[in-house]
């Protein structure tokens, strides 16, 4: 029987959650130093069977109060003007497996720090499309719908976005993932991409939007994916670290520690600070150039260890001065989402063995 991953394209070394909905994330040294993530280490999320529809039959139903529907085809939507996005996507509960640690979530599938990823989308902006349906209102939200069945729920997926993000020129209708025809398993042929939310609003495999006064009423945007009453929206300020790995052991000496950080909502990332006793002492981690507002920025830090347990913790500041929480007992939820306190590994430093 062949395997999911290849079924679907992604590295053997995938760690996979569930098999249908296909569920799985990169192993972290996959990600580290791969500032746009190669599509088959990029981490899948999905509520139900993946659909099959081919370009030529696609079609893409545009509503609002008060006119006729509008329909697209695919021919229709390339034919728009297109940009390339570089934007990270991260699900909602990436990182969920420490705030289980905490306490269970019964069938919430353990993320650790990979269910996030960065691509280059390529595809027409959203509020070029609404424009030409007519559609020049300001207030209000953009609903999303696929066809993907959901059978815990009896729903298909939907979401929705403020009209104000719908239209800032960085949401795309993308039919291109890192320069090829987006894949299948991410959406294809055709999937939104909105840039600094989580990626549940990202609907795949779109075949309906829609301009209304309210939020969607899908059961993934007015029940599941909320925290504390409220849907989840932007991403927070996060930090976490790849490589080494909690658990791993490395050798005595010089050591590199690589990770990855990402502003909340539009705020910059400043620094990156690593600690290697508990938190008493940091020290500032080296950052990567930003690519633009909506993607993540790795750190490395060099060091020198010594045989023996090892904890290290980093922690991301922002050009407000913001920092995260430090313990993720204070953030925990049923849902397991938005998991953003200080990233934490302990490894086992080991001797050299002699030449």
């Amino acid at each position: 029987m062949r395997s999911a991953v290849a079924e679907w394209g992604k590295r053997a070394d995938m760690v996979v959650h569930n098999d249908d909905p296909f569920n799985c994330e990169p192993p972290p040294a996959a990600l580290a130093g791969n500032e746009i993530t190669e599509t088959p280490a990029f981490y899948c999320r999905n509520h139900g069977h993946i659909p099959a529809i081919a370009p030529e039959d696609w079609r893409l139903t545009i509503t609002t109060d008060g006119s006729e529907p509008r329909t697209l085809t695919y021919h229709d939507l390339t034919t728009f003007r297109s940009r390339d996005v570089i934007a990270t996507l991260q699900c909602a509960g990436n990182r969920r497996r420490e705030l289980l640690q905490v306490r269970p979530m019964p069938g919430k599938e353990p993320w650790a720090q990979c269910a996030i990823s960065t691509a280059v989308w390529h595809g027409a902006s959203l509020s070029d499309v609404l424009a030409a349906a007519g559609i020049h209102r300001s207030e209000g939200h953009v609903a999303f719908t696929g066809p993907d069945l959901a059978t815990q729920v009896h729903q298909v997926f939907g979401a929705s976005i403020p009209l104000a993000t719908a239209l800032s020129g960085d949401t795309l209708l993308a039919w291109e993932m890192n320069g090829e025809p987006l894949p299948r398993v991410h959406g294809g042929p055709v999937r939104v991409v909105v840039p600094g939310f989580i990626g549940a609003r990202s609907v795949k495999w779109l075949t309906g939007v829609s301009v209304q006064t309210d939020p969607s009423a899908n059961h993934f945007q007015a029940v599941d994916y909320r925290l504390h009453g409220e849907a989840l929206s932007t991403l927070p300020l996060n930090c976490a670290i790849l490589t080494p790995d909690d658990g791993a052991g490395v050798p005595a000496g010089k050591l590199t520690i690589h990770g990855y950080a990402i502003g909340a909502d539009c705020e910059r990332i400043t620094r990156v600070e690593v600690s290697l006793d508990d938190g008493h002492n940091w020290q500032e981690a080296t950052l990567s150039a930003p690519r633009n507002r909506w993607t993540w920025r790795f750190w490395t830090l060099d060091t020198v260890v010594a045989e023996g347990p090892l904890g290290i913790t980093a922690r991301a500041v922002d050009d407000t001065g913001a920092s995260h929480p430090e313990s993720p007992a204070t953030l925990w939820n049923p849902g397991g989402y938005a998991n953003n306190a200080w990233a934490r590994a302990t490894v086992r430093v080991q001797a050299t063995q002699p030449v």
